[in-house]
Protein backbone atom coordinates (compact mmCIF):
# COMPACT_ATOMS: atom_id res chain seq x y z
CA UNK A 1 0.00 0.00 0.00
CA UNK A 2 1.21 3.35 -0.86
CA UNK A 3 2.27 5.53 2.11
CA UNK A 4 0.13 8.60 2.99
CA UNK A 5 0.61 11.51 2.43
CA UNK A 6 -1.10 12.95 5.07
CA UNK A 7 -1.91 11.31 8.67
CA UNK A 8 -4.79 12.37 10.90
CA UNK A 9 -5.84 12.23 14.19
CA UNK A 10 -9.24 11.69 15.85
CA UNK A 11 -9.33 10.98 19.43
CA UNK A 12 -13.05 11.72 19.62
CA UNK A 13 -14.94 10.51 16.56
CA UNK A 14 -18.24 10.04 15.58
CA UNK A 15 -20.94 8.78 13.17
CA UNK A 16 -22.61 11.94 11.71
CA UNK A 17 -26.64 11.26 11.55
CA UNK A 18 -28.22 14.11 9.37
CA UNK A 19 -32.18 14.54 8.77
CA UNK A 20 -34.47 17.15 7.67
CA UNK A 21 -37.38 18.02 9.63
CA UNK A 22 -40.16 20.30 8.38
CA UNK A 23 -39.87 22.32 11.82
CA UNK A 24 -38.26 21.77 15.01
CA UNK A 25 -40.63 22.35 17.99
CA UNK A 26 -40.44 22.18 21.86
CA UNK A 27 -42.29 19.08 23.16
CA UNK A 28 -43.83 17.88 20.13
CA UNK A 29 -42.50 15.14 18.45
CA UNK A 30 -40.60 15.98 15.42
CA UNK A 31 -40.96 13.64 12.10
CA UNK A 32 -37.69 13.56 10.59
CA UNK A 33 -36.55 12.09 7.57
CA UNK A 34 -34.01 12.37 4.38
CA UNK A 35 -31.32 10.41 7.21
CA UNK A 36 -27.81 10.33 6.07
CA UNK A 37 -24.70 8.26 8.19
CA UNK A 38 -21.31 10.05 7.74
CA UNK A 39 -17.52 9.23 9.13
CA UNK A 40 -17.22 12.39 11.50
CA UNK A 41 -14.65 14.11 13.67
CA UNK A 42 -12.59 16.30 12.80
CA UNK A 43 -9.30 14.04 11.51
CA UNK A 44 -11.86 11.67 9.67
CA UNK A 45 -13.15 14.30 8.09
CA UNK A 46 -10.06 16.23 6.90
CA UNK A 47 -8.63 12.84 5.85
CA UNK A 48 -12.01 11.93 3.87
CA UNK A 49 -11.75 15.66 2.05
CA UNK A 50 -8.11 15.52 1.35
CA UNK A 51 -8.33 12.21 -0.34
CA UNK A 52 -11.28 13.45 -2.41
CA UNK A 53 -8.74 16.22 -3.57
CA UNK A 54 -6.18 13.40 -4.67
CA UNK A 55 -3.82 12.92 -1.59
CA UNK A 56 -3.46 9.49 -0.13
CA UNK A 57 -4.55 9.91 3.30
CA UNK A 58 -4.46 7.56 6.78
CA UNK A 59 -7.11 7.96 9.52
CA UNK A 60 -6.15 7.12 12.77
CA UNK A 61 -9.16 6.99 15.18
CA UNK A 62 -10.80 5.58 18.21
CA UNK A 63 -13.49 3.40 17.83
CA UNK A 64 -15.50 1.11 19.90
CA UNK A 65 -18.54 -1.05 20.09
CA UNK A 66 -21.34 -1.33 17.08
CA UNK A 67 -20.72 2.63 16.87
CA UNK A 68 -16.91 2.28 16.19
CA UNK A 69 -17.45 -0.58 13.73
CA UNK A 70 -19.90 0.93 11.96
CA UNK A 71 -17.63 3.76 11.67
CA UNK A 72 -14.47 1.94 10.37
CA UNK A 73 -17.07 0.58 7.62
CA UNK A 74 -18.19 4.14 6.86
CA UNK A 75 -14.11 5.12 6.51
CA UNK A 76 -12.95 1.80 4.51
CA UNK A 77 -16.18 2.70 1.94
CA UNK A 78 -14.61 6.13 1.38
CA UNK A 79 -10.90 4.92 0.30
CA UNK A 80 -9.13 6.66 3.37
CA UNK A 81 -6.91 3.93 4.79
CA UNK A 82 -8.67 3.34 7.85
CA UNK A 83 -6.40 2.98 11.35
CA UNK A 84 -8.72 2.19 13.95
CA UNK A 85 -7.63 1.89 17.65
CA UNK A 86 -10.09 -0.11 19.22
CA UNK A 87 -11.14 0.82 22.82
CA UNK A 88 -14.07 -0.12 25.27
CA UNK A 89 -16.43 2.67 25.22
CA UNK A 90 -19.27 3.12 22.91
CA UNK A 91 -17.92 5.34 19.61
CA UNK A 92 -20.65 7.96 20.02
CA UNK A 93 -23.24 9.35 17.21
CA UNK A 94 -24.01 12.83 17.04
CA UNK A 95 -26.86 14.43 15.23
CA UNK A 96 -27.67 17.28 13.05
CA UNK A 97 -31.33 18.44 12.10
CA UNK A 98 -31.85 20.48 9.14
CA UNK A 99 -35.20 22.67 10.19
CA UNK A 100 -36.46 23.76 6.36
CA UNK A 101 -39.39 26.20 7.92
CA UNK A 102 -36.64 28.61 9.47
CA UNK A 103 -33.46 27.35 7.57
CA UNK A 104 -31.58 26.71 10.90
CA UNK A 105 -29.47 23.62 11.62
CA UNK A 106 -29.22 22.01 15.00
CA UNK A 107 -26.27 20.22 15.86
CA UNK A 108 -26.19 18.06 19.10
CA UNK A 109 -23.11 16.36 20.06
CA UNK A 110 -21.98 13.83 22.20
CA UNK A 111 -18.96 14.12 24.85
CA UNK A 112 -18.18 10.05 23.51
CA UNK A 113 -16.36 7.65 25.66
CA UNK A 114 -13.62 7.90 28.55
CA UNK A 115 -10.22 6.36 27.41
CA UNK A 116 -7.86 5.21 29.95
CA UNK A 117 -4.10 5.88 29.86
CA UNK A 118 -3.30 2.52 27.85
CA UNK A 119 -6.10 3.40 24.94
CA UNK A 120 -3.94 7.14 25.09
CA UNK A 121 -0.36 5.46 24.83
CA UNK A 122 -1.83 2.80 22.00
CA UNK A 123 -3.36 6.05 19.79
CA UNK A 124 0.24 8.02 20.15
CA UNK A 125 1.88 4.12 19.35
CA UNK A 126 -0.16 4.05 15.95
CA UNK A 127 0.18 7.83 15.14
CA UNK A 128 4.45 7.12 16.09
CA UNK A 129 4.50 4.05 13.24
CA UNK A 130 1.98 5.46 10.52
CA UNK A 131 3.31 9.16 10.28
CA UNK A 132 6.72 7.93 10.10
CA UNK A 133 6.94 8.49 6.07
CA UNK A 134 4.64 11.04 5.75
CA UNK A 135 4.15 14.17 4.69
CA UNK A 136 2.05 15.86 7.86
CA UNK A 137 -0.24 15.24 10.30
CA UNK A 138 -3.36 16.57 11.29
CA UNK A 139 -4.59 16.22 14.71
CA UNK A 140 -8.07 17.44 14.65
CA UNK A 141 -11.26 17.75 16.68
CA UNK A 142 -12.25 17.73 20.85
CA UNK A 143 -10.52 15.62 23.45
CA UNK A 144 -13.03 12.89 24.62
CA UNK A 145 -13.55 12.69 28.71
CA UNK A 146 -10.36 10.77 30.71
CA UNK A 147 -7.74 12.16 27.98
CA UNK A 148 -5.49 14.32 29.85
CA UNK A 149 -5.63 18.12 28.49
CA UNK A 150 -2.24 18.33 27.32
CA UNK A 151 -2.64 15.18 25.35
CA UNK A 152 -2.11 17.22 22.28
CA UNK A 153 1.57 18.09 23.64
CA UNK A 154 2.36 14.73 23.42
CA UNK A 155 0.90 14.11 19.94
CA UNK A 156 3.61 17.65 18.94
CA UNK A 157 6.70 15.69 20.89
CA UNK A 158 5.85 12.47 18.69
CA UNK A 159 5.11 14.97 15.74
CA UNK A 160 8.53 16.04 16.34
CA UNK A 161 10.83 13.62 16.78
CA UNK A 162 9.58 12.19 13.59
CA UNK A 163 10.20 15.54 12.16
CA UNK A 164 6.91 15.13 10.33
CA UNK A 165 4.89 18.83 10.63
CA UNK A 166 1.83 18.94 12.98
CA UNK A 167 -1.19 21.01 11.59
CA UNK A 168 -3.43 21.26 14.99
CA UNK A 169 -7.11 21.65 15.08
CA UNK A 170 -8.56 21.90 18.90
CA UNK A 171 -10.37 24.02 21.22
CA UNK A 172 -10.80 24.09 25.09
CA UNK A 173 -8.33 22.73 27.01
CA UNK A 174 -6.83 20.83 23.98
CA UNK A 175 -5.46 24.20 22.77
CA UNK A 176 -4.82 26.11 25.67
CA UNK A 177 -1.96 23.06 27.23
CA UNK A 178 -0.16 22.70 23.66
CA UNK A 179 3.19 24.75 24.18
CA UNK A 180 5.46 23.83 21.19
CA UNK A 181 6.23 22.04 18.06
CA UNK A 182 3.04 23.12 15.63
CA UNK A 183 3.33 24.13 12.54
CA UNK A 184 0.11 25.27 11.93
CA UNK A 185 -2.56 26.10 13.98
CA UNK A 186 -6.09 26.26 12.99
CA UNK A 187 -8.60 28.19 16.11
CA UNK A 188 -12.01 29.25 14.84
CA UNK A 189 -12.46 33.09 15.79
CA UNK A 190 -14.62 32.28 18.96
CA UNK A 191 -11.68 29.19 20.00
CA UNK A 192 -8.95 32.40 19.51
CA UNK A 193 -11.71 34.45 21.86
CA UNK A 194 -11.76 32.12 24.29
CA UNK A 195 -7.79 31.01 24.15
CA UNK A 196 -6.70 34.22 25.03
CA UNK A 197 -10.18 35.83 27.35
CA UNK A 198 -10.10 38.97 25.04
CA UNK A 199 -12.66 39.82 22.47
CA UNK A 200 -10.54 40.10 19.47
CA UNK A 201 -13.43 42.28 17.20
CA UNK A 202 -10.71 43.47 14.84
CA UNK A 203 -8.31 42.33 12.52
CA UNK A 204 -5.41 44.09 14.38
CA UNK A 205 -6.61 42.53 17.34
CA UNK A 206 -6.46 38.91 15.97
CA UNK A 207 -3.21 39.11 14.21
CA UNK A 208 -2.00 40.49 17.86
CA UNK A 209 -3.39 37.61 19.65
CA UNK A 210 -1.78 35.33 16.72
CA UNK A 211 1.43 36.69 17.19
CA UNK A 212 1.69 36.07 20.74
CA UNK A 213 1.29 32.20 20.01
CA UNK A 214 4.09 32.63 17.56
CA UNK A 215 6.45 34.32 19.49
CA UNK A 216 6.05 31.82 22.36
CA UNK A 217 6.94 28.84 20.32
CA UNK A 218 3.27 27.59 20.34
CA UNK A 219 3.68 27.21 17.01
CA UNK A 220 5.22 28.79 13.28
CA UNK A 221 1.69 29.92 11.54
CA UNK A 222 -1.49 30.51 13.16
CA UNK A 223 -4.65 29.87 10.49
CA UNK A 224 -7.73 31.56 11.72
CA UNK A 225 -11.48 30.61 10.34
CA UNK A 226 -13.41 33.36 10.47
CA UNK A 227 -17.12 31.64 9.08
CA UNK A 228 -18.95 33.68 6.13
CA UNK A 229 -15.85 36.50 6.50
CA UNK A 230 -13.33 34.01 5.07
CA UNK A 231 -10.14 33.27 7.00
CA UNK A 232 -7.20 35.02 8.38
CA UNK A 233 -3.76 33.92 8.31
CA UNK A 234 -0.77 34.91 10.37
CA UNK A 235 2.80 34.35 10.43
CA UNK A 236 5.95 35.91 11.96
CA UNK A 237 6.34 37.95 8.81
CA UNK A 238 3.24 39.06 7.71
CA UNK A 239 -0.26 38.48 7.74
CA UNK A 240 -3.37 37.91 5.34
CA UNK A 241 -7.30 38.05 4.77
CA UNK A 242 -8.74 36.17 2.37
CA UNK A 243 -12.50 36.47 1.95
CA UNK A 244 -15.29 33.87 1.89
CA UNK A 245 -16.47 32.37 -1.55
CA UNK A 246 -20.41 33.39 -1.35
CA UNK A 247 -21.89 30.13 -2.32
CA UNK A 248 -25.55 28.82 -1.23
CA UNK A 249 -25.39 26.70 2.09
CA UNK A 250 -26.43 23.12 2.24
CA UNK A 251 -24.52 22.46 5.80
CA UNK A 252 -22.39 24.61 7.71
CA UNK A 253 -20.71 21.07 9.32
CA UNK A 254 -17.52 19.86 8.52
CA UNK A 255 -16.17 23.11 6.56
CA UNK A 256 -13.54 24.13 9.02
CA UNK A 257 -12.38 20.77 8.44
CA UNK A 258 -12.33 21.53 4.52
CA UNK A 259 -10.01 24.37 5.14
CA UNK A 260 -7.82 22.35 6.89
CA UNK A 261 -7.46 19.41 4.47
CA UNK A 262 -7.32 21.69 1.09
CA UNK A 263 -4.60 24.14 2.80
CA UNK A 264 -3.24 20.76 3.86
CA UNK A 265 -3.40 19.60 0.45
CA UNK A 266 -1.81 22.64 -0.94
CA UNK A 267 1.32 22.57 1.09
CA UNK A 268 2.03 18.70 0.04
CA UNK A 269 1.71 19.92 -3.22
CA UNK A 270 4.73 22.06 -2.70
CA UNK A 271 2.36 25.62 -3.15
CA UNK A 272 3.19 29.01 -0.98
CA UNK A 273 1.02 29.35 2.20
CA UNK A 274 -1.13 31.85 0.82
CA UNK A 275 -1.86 29.93 -2.01
CA UNK A 276 -2.48 26.90 0.37
CA UNK A 277 -4.57 28.85 1.99
CA UNK A 278 -6.97 30.19 -0.90
CA UNK A 279 -7.41 26.60 -1.85
CA UNK A 280 -8.13 25.84 2.16
CA UNK A 281 -10.91 28.68 1.84
CA UNK A 282 -12.14 27.22 -1.57
CA UNK A 283 -12.65 23.69 -0.01
CA UNK A 284 -14.35 25.41 2.72
CA UNK A 285 -17.14 27.00 0.32
CA UNK A 286 -17.23 23.81 -1.44
CA UNK A 287 -18.13 21.23 1.23
CA UNK A 288 -21.23 24.50 2.36
CA UNK A 289 -22.79 23.10 -0.62
CA UNK A 290 -23.00 19.13 0.40
CA UNK A 291 -25.54 17.65 3.21
CA UNK A 292 -24.07 16.37 6.00
CA UNK A 293 -20.96 15.83 6.35
CA UNK A 294 -20.45 14.63 3.13
CA UNK A 295 -17.69 15.32 0.96
CA UNK A 296 -17.44 17.55 -2.21
CA UNK A 297 -16.16 16.68 -5.32
CA UNK A 298 -12.76 18.04 -6.47
CA UNK A 299 -14.51 19.68 -9.41
CA UNK A 300 -16.54 22.00 -6.91
CA UNK A 301 -13.49 22.65 -5.02
CA UNK A 302 -11.88 23.44 -8.07
CA UNK A 303 -14.68 25.85 -9.54
CA UNK A 304 -14.42 27.67 -5.63
CA UNK A 305 -10.62 28.09 -6.40
CA UNK A 306 -10.81 29.98 -9.66
CA UNK A 307 -13.42 32.26 -7.79
CA UNK A 308 -10.58 33.15 -5.12
CA UNK A 309 -7.93 33.48 -7.50
CA UNK A 310 -10.24 35.50 -9.96
CA UNK A 311 -11.15 37.52 -7.03
CA UNK A 312 -7.34 38.48 -5.94
CA UNK A 313 -8.51 39.93 -2.60
CA UNK A 314 -6.48 40.15 0.52
CA UNK A 315 -5.41 42.71 3.22
CA UNK A 316 -1.93 41.12 3.12
CA UNK A 317 1.61 42.34 3.97
CA UNK A 318 3.87 40.67 1.51
CA UNK A 319 5.07 37.35 2.45
CA UNK A 320 4.97 33.69 1.16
Amino acid sequence: MTSPAIVTLTMNPAVDITVDAEEVRPTEKIRCRDERRDAGGGGINVARFADVLGVRTAAVFTAGGRVGERLIELVEETGVQAVPIVVCGATREDFTVNDLTSGKQFRFVLPGPALGDADQNRCLDSLRTVAESARFVVASGSLPPGVAPDFYQRVSHVCTRAGVPLILDTSGGGLTHVTSGVFLLKPSVRELRECSGRDLTTTAEQVRCARELIDRGVTQVVLVSLGARGALLVTIDGFARFPAVPVGVVSGVGAGDAMVAGATVGLVRGWTLSRAVQYGVAAAAAKLQNPGTSAYSRDQVDCCFASVLASGESGADDFS
